[in-house]
């Protein structure tokens, strides 16, 4: 009793330790499935199509001045002296929601502050506006959900609006009106740059994406230094999408596992979800984006009202 019996072999009585578990490896960050990108580019789209239905540029000239009037019938586009871009008249511009300093503070026209950013002055500024926001937002709305980037795009949109606007006026006089997405699209551009210093620890290659991206934005907004291009908007916007980057794009750091990906059995160092920097950006941003809005709507409202004039229009126009 208590003997190995005289057929068993060293082999069957050798104890191995227990195999180790397979390493776990957590899933994949969920991707979206972008729907309000293109949304908000079949709109900008179809803004654009009334605008010129509206505008009916042989009704207002006489037919051999309107461009392409064979061709487009009353979706011709004004004379190349009037709008260089084949688009509308101001005047339809302005009907349909530009921005103008006098209808949102004198006349209440509040809803000017967003519906600007759904009207471009012709085909060559919505063409740069929708290839841009294609470009863009349709991966940012993959990794972070149309939520937060509708937020940040209607946000951003209304920061360009409002610097946009406190630069209006030349010598107390109204002389321009101003139209385009490209104030949310630069908030989109600030947004990736912030989303990347404060998400620094999932970059693998850093510097590289860094340098790219300052690149890239500096391009753009040296686009705003041309003739009649809204670069306040573009100003405005980047800023405001800077800020709400650290609010509303702020990820899991590396190495972090949420409990429910961790099958049952296997030990996996915890990490906290986000560092101390991460909430330190978040709380900074928030109150100097809050400051800002403030004073931007403070400054515009505290005004004078202007002289009805001749009103060209300002394009907002990223490349």
């Amino acid at each position: 009793m208590g003997k190995r019996p005289p057929y068993a072999t060293d082999i069957e009585a050798a104890r191995y330790a227990p195999p180790p578990p397979p390493i776990f490896r957590p899933p994949p960050p969920k991707q979206w499935t972008p729907w309000l990108v293109p949304l908000i580019f079949v709109c900008n789209v179809a803004m654009f199509v009334y605008s010129m239905y509206l505008n009916d540029c042989p009704s207002s000239f006489e037919r051999e001045q309107c461009l392409l009037k064979d061709q487009l019938g009353r979706f011709a586009f004004q004379p190349f002296r009037e709008n260089p871009l084949f688009g509308p008249a101001t005047p339809t511009l302005r009907k349909l929601g530009a921005l103008e300093k006098d209808l949102i503070v004198y006349d209440n026209e509040t809803w000017r502050f967003f519906t600007c950013m759904f009207l471009h002055a012709g085909v060559v500024h919505l063409l740069a506006n929708m290839f841009s926001l294609l470009f863009i937002g349709v991966r940012l709305e993959q990794e972070f959900g149309f939520l937060r980037i509708g937020l940040l795009y209607i946000l951003s949109g209304f920061g360009g609006s409002l610097l946009s606007l406190m630069h209006l006026k030349r010598d107390g006089v109204t002389v321009t009106i101003s139209v385009g997405a490209s104030g949310a699209l630069f908030g989109l551009l600030g947004a990736m740059l912030s989303e990347l210093l404060t998400n620094w620890t999932i970059y693998a290659n850093k510097c590289t994406a860094l340098i790219s991206l300052v690149v890239i934005i500096g391009l753009n907004l040296a686009v705003g230094f041309l003739p009649h291009v809204d670069n306040s908007a573009h100003i405005g916007g980047f800023l405001s999408g800077f800020f709400l980057g650290f609010i509303l794009l702020m990820r899991p750091q590396y190495g972090y596992v949420n409990r429910k990906y961790i099958p049952p059995g296997y030990d996996v160092k915890r990490k906290a979800k986000y560092r101390w920097y991460q909430y330190f950006y978040l709380v900074i941003a928030l109150i100097i984006l809050l400051l800002g809005y403030a004073y931007g709507l403070a400054m515009i409202y505290t005004g004078k009202p202007g002289e009805n004039s001749t009103i060209p229009f300002l394009e907002r126009h990223p490349i």
